[in-house]
């Protein structure tokens, strides 16, 4: 059974950084690897970063330049550096592991909060 666990979330000022972490445990290799995805108040979850197993690395447009996705094989922790944070960027991240066809998000973390104010 996959269990993930995030931490690193906080509150920080426009501008300011943060880094998340995602502790996995009882992980089955998956070609398509993991991904950050986070929820906005009164908002759809929507994807953030990806990292496969070939180190691919994907970002959403609102990220690029910003978030940076990284993983530990070793420690078997997947990363999110978050530089020049801005309010739209608030919200509630989770850690996830992607996989099957389409590569869907398949087992999710209980979330980190993160909050930006101006």
């Amino acid at each position: 059974q996959v269990h993930l666990v995030e931490s690193g979330g906080g509150s920080v000022q426009a501008g300011g950084s943060l880094k998340l972490s995602c502790a996995a445990s009882g992980y089955i290799f998956s070609d398509c690897g993991m991904g950050w995805y986070r929820q906005a108040p009164g908002k759809n979850l929507e994807l953030v970063s990806t990292i496969s197993s070939d180190e691919t690395i994907r970002y959403a447009d609102s990220v690029k330049g910003r978030f940076t996705i990284s993983q530990d094989n070793a420690k078997n922790t997947l990363y999110l550096q978050m530089d020049s944070l801005k309010t739209e960027d608030t919200g509630v991240y989770y850690c996830a592991v992607r996989s099957g066809d389409y590569c869907l998000p398949t087992d999710w973390g209980q979330g980190t909060q993160v909050t930006v104010s101006s």
